[in-house]
């Protein structure tokens, strides 16, 4: 994980949702919530509440804009409607934590288009 600050506790809601054998691989904190991305899903946990927790192939889409002078937005679009989208306001001092996660996830969807290519074929 990126961030080694103490977890907060927005953070142990991730903790608690997370299976005995799922292994939490990188955290962003954003202004209002924590993303998470575990070897399984990805769980976005606001304060009281886990506002996410969707398995890599559950996801649609996730846009990252940085913007001078503001905190980064990143929204977060699940395939199923059932779920809300999340946006977060990713401050500078995350934008690395952030960067991890986001590559995680984007090989993880690649990883998961390949297999359904290759079951297709």
């Amino acid at each position: 994980m990126a961030s080694q600050e103490p977890a907060s506790d927005v953070e142990t809601y991730v903790l608690q949702v997370l299976e005995p054998d799922e292994v939490l691989r990188a955290r962003a904190r954003a202004r209002e919530a924590v993303l998470a991305v575990s070897d399984r899903r990805l769980i976005v946990a606001a304060r009281e509440r886990v506002a996410l927790s969707v398995g890599f192939h559950e996801l649609r889409r996730i846009q990252f804009d940085i913007e001078r002078d503001r905190p980064a937005t990143m929204v977060i679009v699940p395939e199923e409607a059932h779920y809300e989208p999340q946006v977060l306001a990713i401050p500078p001092q995350e934008f690395k934590a952030a960067a991890e996660a986001l590559a995680l996830i984007g090989h993880r969807l690649a990883r998961f288009e390949q297999e359904s290519t290759e079951a297709d074929a």
